[in-house]
């Protein structure tokens, strides 16, 4: 099953910009970008949506 309610980034500015969504799905996540939505989304296995993060997080 899959979870429909995205979630907004909360490092997405209150003008639009830099605006990415996430929703959880079985086994991983779907990423989008909120500005176009109508393009699909990328979606992320755990394990590469765990290093993902990892990875950012270092940052």
């Amino acid at each position: 099953m899959m979870n429909e309610d995205w979630k907004k980034s909360s490092y997405s500015n209150g003008s639009g910009g830099a605006c990415v969504e996430v929703r959880e799905c079985v086994g991983g996540a779907d990423v989008r970008d909120t500005q176009n939505r109508g393009l699909g989304y990328l979606g992320f296995q755990g394990r590469e949506w765990a290093a993902l993060l990892g990875a950012l997080s270092s940052k």
